[in-house]
């Protein structure tokens, strides 16, 4: 492997707490040397990227990520959706169960990370908790994790039963894996399309009420108290609500370990979006009231939020473009989370550069004890975004590299370029020279 220096950037590390002027040289894929501008020796034969003026970070870690393989390769591939990663400055994504069949395997986790799949940077598979995720019986945590699993998870299909979540939990926590949780009680949801609210009945729509998931959020939370002594990791994800918030913060307080993502979508919009039935509009958590979203916003600048996650969820457009009730849900979102989050939360809410990049990167890393991740220090994997944060641009959902293009910001103004994303010392994405 080619040794690559990248000289003159601004390295941003929140984990060794480095913001300056630095050159870092690479080699056999790790941070092999780290000095003050200018200071690198560079050797022949070592290829150099030119960062002035621009932002050098740890590579970006989406902790929610679907990725459809195996048997919904329409939707997307783990290929053209790991180009959509790197183009959009991530180098880790960790991919959920909810594939044709569900990952509920090793040999399906194996599957998904070997070289055949043509990954431009690393999937990190997330395995279901429970057989085909039915909710019942519980996997074997232990295979699963020797595999290469970094996570259980449901996602989509909540773990309802009291009994199996107790078990789940026990279970994530005996061979330290977090246990990741879609919170929503679907005995209130069934027919629901969107937030239930005043939208909801313009539309003559059935609605998700909040309680929905913040009911799940503090039944989990109470489960984790009486199981303190085992110390389970319980990680909700795509948090979306007040309430659901005010809970996981409460936990936190109480010294418990229960962490929390939040998406673009459901900082950045409400239900109000949804207009005339657009279905670019439909996830699950759907979007939510104006008052939600301003709690989330919150929680983000306050410290409660862990993590910013995309929940990238990819379908084809023909799946989309029918009746709203009908439509599946999600959105895909790797290519605008850092665009967004650097546009709204940095430049319009001030929320240091550091912090929005830890909320991408190094946070996630810890959340998924993915060692080496998360950081530039010496040693550690080469994984690497360099970025223009000056850089104003517009996201064109046509021009996207994953398969499919269903996505509400389309046209968006976004803030922070994307120059090289650096996967283990590979130039994973290189954006075209401006003309």
């Amino acid at each position: 492997m080619t040794a690559l220096a990248i000289c003159g950037g601004r390295l941003i590390d929140p984990t060794a707490g480095i913001d300056e002027p630095k050159d870092i040289l690479i080699n056999d894929g790790r941070v092999a040397e780290i000095t003050a501008a200018g200071k690198l020796k560079r050797t022949n034969g070592t290829e150099m990227l030119d960062a002035t003026g621009l932002v050098v970070a740890p590579g970006l870690i989406d902790m929610h990520v679907h990725l459809r393989e195996p048997g919904q390769g329409y939707k997307e591939t783990i290929a053209t959706g790991t180009a959509a990663a790197a183009a959009g400055g991530y180098t880790s994504v960790a991919a959920m169960p909810n594939t044709t069949p569900v990952n509920d395997s090793p040999e399906i986790t194996r599957w998904m990370q070997q070289p055949e799949r043509g990954a431009s940077v690393r999937v990190f598979p997330i395995a279901a908790a429970t057989r085909g995720s039915k909710g019942d019986a519980i996997t074997d945590y232990a295979s699963l994790k020797s595999a290469g699993a970094v996570a259980v998870s449901d996602d989509g299909r909540p773990i309802l039963k009291d009994s199996t979540m107790h078990e789940a939990l026990a279970a994530a926590a005996r061979v330290g894996l977090t246990l990741i949780q879609h919170a929503e009680d679907t005995r209130l949801t069934q027919g629901a399309s969107m937030n239930l609210g005043p939208v909801s009945f313009k539309l003559g729509l059935r609605g998700m009420p909040a309680e929905a998931e913040s009911s799940l959020v503090e039944r989990d939370i109470r489960m984790v108290a009486e199981m303190r002594d085992a110390h389970p990791h319980l990680h909700v994800a795509h948090i979306s609500t007040a309430a659901a918030l005010a809970a996981v913060r409460q936990a936190r307080r109480n010294g418990l370990r229960v962490t929390c993502e939040v998406a673009p979508h459901h900082f950045l919009l409400t239900e109000e979006h949804v207009g005339l039935y657009n279905t670019h509009a439909k996830m699950n958590p759907p979007l939510r009231s104006a008052a939600d979203r301003d709690a989330l916003i919150e929680g983000i600048l306050d410290g409660v939020v862990d993590a910013i996650a995309t929940d990238h969820a990819p379908h084809a457009q023909h799946e989309k473009e029918i009746e709203f009730d009908r439509a599946p849900c999600g959105i895909i979102g790797l290519e605008t989370a850092l665009g967004l989050s650097l546009r709204w939360l940095h430049q319009e809410w001030k929320l240091p550069l550091g912090r929005v990049l830890s909320l991408l990167s190094a946070q996630p890393a810890a959340l998924l004890g993915l060692k080496g991740r998360g950081t530039l220090a010496v040693g550690s994997f080469a994984d690497v975004v360099v970025f223009d944060v000056k850089q104003k641009w517009t996201y064109r959902a046509a021009e996207s590299r994953s398969k499919a293009k269903n996505t509400p910001f389309d046209g968006w103004p976004m803030l922070g370029k994307v120059c090289w994303t650096i996967s283990e010392g590979r130039i994973a994405y290189a954006a075209a020279p401006k003309s």
